[in-house]
């Protein structure tokens, strides 16, 4: 067999490249598919602790009522993108400028109970998304070098998507459940010892003074003894106070590997739209492979 091309070889890598990215997308999004469908839905007042699925309506969060950056419209959560057309000879493309999503809590109720969100680390696919066109970078900035500004930008195109939740809108949400608060959590006295222990050691100097008696400047095994004694006090008075707190319910993104969902659109619609990715998938890994075979033919 004849050394193969530089060319052919940069082909036979996007061909595997194909393959590989396709047959994993395909995998993944059939495996969440059947996970969709096969998850049963909880109510917020009798969710069991874990990994759950919820469906309900969205409510205003604790924070400070949002604004979306590109529209100046009231949401609960938003997600933007400004892009910028770039055309150099035949090659012509959008580039992405400026992107980002809002971290404020969500609440959501389900007729049964509330519960508070955190949108960190979800796969958030919101009923509104608006997509429009202009001339200057961010659509509700002025251009903050006047003239000289707007001579540079002649010419530019940008685009600009927007995505956002709204208070009234159903929700289905995929992700980790816990509750605090109202008597509910257990106490592991040895970590929660430990975690007030660490705590106080941030502040050593502080520590010394509490419990360095014969003033040496540091801690013997008596006087550690005094402080795990204390953090062990500590720990469960705070316990306590947690434990007569209010019920709490959270919801986040799993530690586990698991998919963390947020849609204005139901189960059945999202398991469809992830089996017709996987179908896309399975596509692009079968031309991965033929375009892979036929480079390798040429090059035999």
């Amino acid at each position: 067999m004849a050394a193969l091309e530089p060319g052919l070889l940069v082909g036979l890598g996007m061909a595997a490249a194909a393959c590989l990215g396709g047959g994993w997308w395909c995998l993944q999004r059939l495996a969440q598919a059947r996970l969709l469908e096969d998850m049963p839905t909880s109510r917020v007042r009798s969710a069991a602790q874990g990994y759950v699925e919820l469906y309900g309506v969205l409510l205003a969060g604790p924070g400070e009522p949002l604004t979306a950056p590109l529209t100046g419209k009231p949401c609960l959560w938003w997600r933007y993108r400004i892009e910028e057309y770039r055309e150099s000879g035949k090659s012509k493309s959008w580039r992405v400028l400026e992107s980002a999503s809002s971290e404020g809590w969500l609440g959501f109720e389900d007729g049964s109970g509330q519960c508070l969100i955190n949108p960190v680390g979800a796969e958030v696919r919101p009923a509104r998304r608006e997509v429009w066109h202009g001339e200057r970078c961010h659509p509700r900035r002025e251009d903050s070098h006047g003239l000289l500004g707007q001579l540079l930008g002649m010419g530019k195109r940008y685009r600009y998507v927007e995505e956002r939740l709204h208070a009234g809108e159903p929700l289905y949400a995929l992700g980790e459940f816990r509750t605090s608060g109202g008597g509910r959590q257990g106490l592991d006295l040895a970590a929660a010892q430990a975690a007030v222990v660490r705590e106080w050691k941030q502040d050593f100097r502080g520590l010394l003074a509490r419990f360095d008696r014969d003033g040496s400047g540091d801690l013997d095994d008596q006087e550690w003894r005094l402080v795990r004694l204390a953090a062990q006090l500590e720990a469960e008075d705070r316990h306590r106070a947690a434990s007569g707190a209010p019920e709490l319910n959270h919801l986040r993104q799993p530690q586990e590997p698991l998919p963390f969902l947020l849609s204005c659109k139901g189960e059945d619609e999202l398991a469809r739209a992830f089996r017709w990715q996987a179908a896309g998938g399975a596509l692009l890994c079968l031309g991965g492979a033929l375009a892979g075979t036929w480079l390798l033919t040429q090059g035999w």
